[in-house]
């Protein structure tokens, strides 16, 4: 289920709309500040942001927070317009698509679960998935068993070319040459040292990752 927030005024019609929201298949919760939807935006609680622009004076504030929301946090925002904020609003207004009163919940929903499918394919390409590993491309971040592991940029740039070569078993010479680059003059010892710390940190007893081929060199072990 796709959590979401609708932040806006109106707690009546707000209510009304969360609850069909909810009834349609979407986890949905009401602010009427933007505080808590900040919070749960950087704490990654939420899959997409509703906000509510009504055309008063003070609309600007809304409008403010649906671009701090698009341009910090990349999540997709869909602007609930009143017919006053339409005639108001310039072209210039960063959000992923937006719906005029009256709304209609059906509608709502069908364009929310539109964007959020894109988006989530989007996301997809930018993730090496094995199992348990996780490599975040676009964070430079890996996951085993979604816990964050620190690892060094060599330890991740090692990672992140074998998981992308699955399977294939690459010589300590050639990883030298991917990773380290063609004008690197360490041994290949140094690839058994960066393998043997990588192993450290993302193996345990019930994950492998990275296997030794005997007189060769590594490859990244594929699924199952």
């Amino acid at each position: 289920m796709f959590r979401v927030s609708i932040i806006g005024e109106g707690k009546g019609q707000i209510a009304r709309l969360g609850s069909e929201l909810a009834s349609k298949g979407l986890l949905c919760s009401i602010d009427t500040d933007g505080k808590k939807t900040a919070q749960k935006v950087s704490a990654r609680d939420l899959d997409l942001v509703f906000i509510a622009i009504d055309g008063k004076p003070d609309s600007l504030e809304m409008i403010n927070l649906a671009q701090g929301i698009k341009q910090e946090s990349h999540l997709p925002v869909i602007a609930l317009l009143s017919k006053d904020a339409l005639d108001r609003l310039d072209s210039g207004l960063i959000v992923d698509d937006f719906v005029v009163e009256p709304w209609d919940a059906a509608e709502i929903v069908l364009r929310a679960k539109r964007i959020l499918k894109k988006t989530e394919s989007a996301a997809k390409q930018e993730l090496i998935e094995c199992g348990d590993l996780t490599i975040d491309l676009a964070k430079y971040e890996v996951y085993v068993n979604n816990r964050l592991i620190e690892l060094t940029f060599k330890e991740y740039e090692l990672l992140r070319f074998l998981a992308s070569n699955k399977g294939r078993v690459f010589s300590r010479e050639a990883l030298l040459s991917e990773v380290w680059g063609y004008d690197y003059y360490g041994g290949d010892r140094t690839v058994d040292v960066h393998i043997t710390r990588l192993r450290s940190k993302i193996e345990d007893s019930t994950h492998t990752f990275i296997e030794t081929v005997r007189n060769i060199g590594y490859k990244f072990k594929e699924p199952a």
